[in-house]
Order: structure tokens, then sequence, then C-alpha cells
């Protein structure tokens, strides 16, 4: 067999942490799929040895997994206030008006689109899932309904469609062809235009235990230090970084051509880079024990749920993300411990969890049935949710968060 090569820098990869076989984690199933044979895959993350990107396999193409896709960024009010105040702050610190344009890489359902659409600034999203394009268009968001490629970037620039403001949140990772996605950012960026990018960072997803965020339509997984890189490689600069709480625990990137001196270097550059080589993010070594966390974790969610459900107590899962459906596969989790499932969005209503086949209903269902607990599954959003689901404990419902250790509230 072959030995893996990276996607970046094609040198030798080693493993990282092996999640078993999965299901694609936003392929939700209706009633008449649960008898029809589920494809699972390999779901293996592996490590660099010469950039130290974590990065999987391209089991499955982007064009599978995202023609008709179940997530929509609006439905979480964490995620709509996070991008109110990121509009806010871009219009002020670059001074953006009706003659600036603005244009968003994987724009989903056009929530953030809309807030600089508000403001009278001109914007474009680009989004390949058909189904969302197509909410984001009868939302008054002109969006063109493709992936994001030089092609497609050539074809803006030559009709002087190109970005003061060239936007990617959370698109980064699901990117298979890394080196294609950065030329085409570069070539859609006007001269003077700056590109911000937010993705999880690394060392996060290793100190928090986050290993439920592996899946696989991210295929990759950053620290600053190999972003950088990358970036450096394509002729662009980064002068900025910012920390976000956002997903737990986020970068947001500022990037400009080489030949633009428009913007200083922050110092929270150096101040980063300097903490990720302090947990020793540029030496392979580091990346070896992570693995053993995650077994552990398995081993104690496993054995608490089984324990709980035994005692006679009823769970409840509350939301569908990807992330959940990468925990509870990997951890053997399913209708025999989770009673069913919850979640906001209309789109995964009345269908089924892949692999564990848990059923998902609107979170109404809660009242009626009364779990002794409820197990949280999108854990970055919590506190909203917890608040949403305060209810519970009238008859003495308790909540559950997984990551990054179990924890039981109130």
């Amino acid at each position: 067999m072959n030995p893996l090569i990276c996607r970046f820098c094609d040198t030798k990869l080693v493993s990282f942490c092996d999640l078993g076989r999965s299901p694609l984690a936003n392929s939700f199933l209706d009633k008449n799929e649960l008898e029809v044979e589920e494809p699972f895959y390999p779901l293996h993350a592996y490590v660099c040895k010469g950039c130290y990107l974590v990065q999987l396999e391209e089991i499955e193409s982007p064009e599978n997994i995202f023609q008709d896709y179940a997530y929509l960024s609006s439905f979480s009010s964490t995620w709509l206030e996070h991008c109110q105040n990121y509009v806010n702050e871009m219009i002020d610190r670059f001074d953006l008006d009706g003659n600036k344009q603005v244009i968003e890489i994987a724009s989903n359902d056009g929530c953030l689109l809309n807030f600089f659409k508000k403001k009278r600034i001109p914007v474009l999203g680009i989004e390949p899932a058909k189904n969302i394009a197509r909410d984001a268009e009868n939302s008054g968001i002109p969006t063109i309904n493709q992936f994001f490629n030089s092609q497609l970037a050539q074809e803006l620039a030559s009709t002087k469609k190109q970005a003061d403001l060239l936007i990617g949140n959370n698109v980064l990772a699901h990117v298979p062809n890394l080196n294609e996605f950065v030329a085409s950012l570069k070539i859609i960026l006007k001269p003077n235009g700056v590109i911000t990018l937010e993705f999880p960072s690394l060392l996060q997803l290793i100190k928090q235990n986050q290993f439920d965020t592996i899946y696989h339509e991210h295929f990759s997984y950053f620290s600053y230090l190999t972003i950088e890189k990358i970036f450096t490689h394509h002729g662009l600069n980064l002068f900025d970084v910012e920390e976000l709480k956002i997903h737990g625990g986020s970068f947001r990137i500022y990037i400009r051509h080489q030949e633009n001196s428009d913007n200083y270097i922050s110092d929270n550059i150096s101040r980063i880079k300097l903490r990720e080589k302090n947990h020793g993010l540029d030496k392979l070594d580091s990346y070896h024990n992570f693995s053993r966390q995650v077994e552990e974790t398995k081993y104690q969610l496993r054995q608490f749920l089984t324990k709980t459900k035994q005692s006679g107590k009823s769970i409840v899962a509350y939301g569908a993300p990807a992330k959940g459906n990468t925990l509870l596969n990997y951890c053997g989790i399913g209708t025999d411990i989770i009673d069913y499932a919850v979640d906001i969005s209309p789109h995964k209503q009345g269908r089924f969890l892949p692999g564990t086949h848990i059923p998902i209903f609107h979170p109404e269902k809660i009242k009626t049935t009364k779990p002794d607990y409820l197990l949280i599954l999108p854990w970055n959003i919590k506190n909203e949710i917890m608040e949403q689901m305060k209810f519970i404990t009238q008859w003495g419902g308790r909540f559950i968060t997984p990551i990054p250790k179990i924890r039981v509230e109130p």
C-alpha cells in the first residue's frame, strides 16, 4: 500500500486519530432508507511529517457531500449574533460602503451577507448546495450555485467581479484541494482587498478533546503555524489573527496580497505562534497522545450513559449536528441508550441520524415525554440550548455535555 501524502506539501502522513468507520455525518436518512445498507467509511485523521497539517483522506467527493445539505446557519441565535458583530467590525475597520464589493464563499443561506445588505453594501454569495443556495436567493441574496474553484474565480475576475472583502467562514476545512482553493482566493481578491477566514483551532481541538469535530466533510484541521505556511506559499500575507470562542475555539485570520502594505502586522501573530510552539505543534511527537485521550473519553461516556439508562432514566439528545453523529457512532451509542433526538431545523425533523438511526423530532416533543437527561450534542452552543430548554428542570431534568469531558448540570 502506498503511503498517504499531504494535500499541501506532498510529505508522508502518520496517524493522528483513528475513529473507526462512520457514515457521512450529514447524511440523514428518511424512513424508507432504514432498511437499505448504509455506507460506512474510514474516519482516520493523519498528520503531515513536514508541515503538521492534520487531514483526512478524501473518501467521498465534496460534490456528493454538499449537493443537498442539511446545515442552515440561520437556525442558531449564537451564530446570528456572531455574524452581526462581524459585519459591524468589518464595516468600521475597512471603511466598507456602497462602493465596495463583499463576496462570501460557502455563503450558506445568506444570513451573514444579509447583514451587509441591510447596510446597502453590494454582496455576492457562492454556495454549492442547491437547496441552500435556493433559500438564499429567495431571501434576496444574489448567489452563484457552484463550487468555488479557479475557473469560477477567473470568470468573476474577467467581469470585474472581485472582492474588497472576501469571506470564508468554516469553509477551509471542507476543501480537499487546498492549493487550488487558496490560489483561487488570490484571483478573486482586489489588489487592496482583504480576505477573512474563520476555522476551528487545532490547538483547541487537542486541548479540549474535540475529536467529534473530525468528520468526513472536514478534510483539514489547522494550526496557525501551518495556515501561515500555506498562504505564504501562494503569495498571500497574514497580517492579523483573532481568537474566537465560536465553535469551541476558532481563529479569524486576515489576509492580503504580498504587494499590499496597507495593513500593519498585528502583534497577535507572534503571540499565537509562540503559544503553539510552546504546546509543541511544531513537533511531531506532540500529536501522538491524542488518540489515547479520545479512547478514554469513549469508554467513560459509554459507561456513564449505559449505567444511567440501566438505572431506569430516560435520555434524549438535543441537536443533530455533524459532530454529534461522529460522537455517537464512534462511541457506539444508539437507540438502546438514546430515546430520540430533537432539532430546531425542519430539514432534519422526521428523519433519522446516520449510523445510529435515532429518530429526530421537533423540540416540543420534550415537553410531552419529560426525559430525565438531555444530552447536548452541539456543545459549542450549550448555553443557548440550556436557556431554551431550562423548562426541563421543572420535572428534575438535567443536561449532559460530553466534551471536553462528561458534565452534568444543574
